[in-house]
């Protein structure tokens, strides 16, 4: 599928429709007509629906932000089970592409010939099999499959994914389902291991706002400081902040546990004591003696059942 553009358009195979649960079409109807393509009349549903079945994608011409968001992903609010596809298509374009490329993005590749805006999604490049084209895929395939070829600085270290390259990325990990490792040394943005079920997340520096949002196991460690709304809408897993929270920590979870310095967490959400776990925890990561005692649990006392899915 071809879609030439006369001008960038953001949210271009946006599997979410940018978030069409929540705006119900009025920001983005998925049977509206594409702005500003030439000699096509592609829907918004039609680029996606070409993914989904594994066909290629390209756009000649700039795209806008939000380019492949939660790309091969088969979304439970339209009928699906959560998780990857597995034949996603990719996406070509000739030109450049605006921020977060690839939010939550989990299978498929982006290829850009042009430049691109930070932050990024949940995307690293890797070797590129088109000659002219940089390559991205999700960090989580890279992480359920590390087959891929991954590009200097950023390596393997042992059964570990390291990144060094120093770019901000957001959503990182989203949807991880396997018992494994990446650390950051650096900073990430929004919503580090969004919707991730299992492995661990180190991040050297500090997070942005909603780290570990929708967290349903795993663990997310941010040793330096965390933005508003860590662990909004948690619902398992462990969130440790190193450094100091911003505000509405803990907003609507609804299970799992978040350690960090003292604070006042959302209601109903509870303070409680370390556990030896927690403390043992806390060691790991250079926090041991009398600094622990800047440190609590903050939990609920009742998991809800039956969270919602997405």
């Amino acid at each position: 599928m071809e879609l030439k553009l006369n001008k960038a358009l953001d949210c271009i195979a946006d599997f979410t429709y940018n978030f069409l649960w929540q705006h119900k079409g009025t920001k983005l109807n998925p049977t509206d007509r594409i702005p500003s393509q030439v000699g096509t009349s592609y829907t918004y549903e039609d680029i996606v629906e070409a993914l989904r079945r594994g066909e290629d994608v390209h756009i000649k011409g700039d795209a806008g932000n939000r380019l492949g968001s939660s790309l091969g992903v088969d979304l439970c609010y339209f009928g699906g089970n959560g998780k990857e596809i597995a034949e996603t298509g990719s996406i070509i374009v000739d030109g450049d592409v605006g921020s977060y490329m690839g939010m939550s993005m989990v299978s498929g590749a982006i290829y850009v010939r042009g430049e691109i805006k930070e932050p990024l999604g949940n995307v690293v490049e890797v070797k590129s099999d088109k000659r002219g084209y940089k390559k991205f895929v999700s960090l989580t395939w890279l992480l359920h499959h590390p087959e891929a070829s991954l590009l200097e600085p950023n390596e393997y270290r042992g059964d570990e994914l390291v990144l060094k390259d120093g770019l901000i990325r957001s959503t990182l990990a989203a949807r991880c389902r396997a018992p494994v490792r990446i650390r950051v040394h650096g900073d990430t943005g929004i919503s580090t291991g969004i919707l991730m079920r299992n492995g661990t997340i180190v991040v050297e520096g500090n997070a942005g706002m909603n780290t570990g949002a929708l967290l349903n196991g795993g663990s997310v460690v941010i040793l330096g400081d965390a933005a508003e709304f860590t662990g909004v809408e948690m619902r398992s897993g462990v969130v440790l902040v190193a450094g100091k929270c911003r505000a509405y920590v803990g907003a609507k979870m609804t299970g799992g546990h978040i350690i960090c310095r003292m604070t006042r967490p959302v209601p109903p959400v509870k303070e409680r004591a370390l556990t030896g776990e927690d403390i043992a925890l806390l060691s790991d990561f250079g926090i041991s003696g009398i600094f622990t005692m800047n440190y609590r649990r903050y939990e609920l006392n009742k998991s809800i059942e039956n969270p919602p899915r997405l």
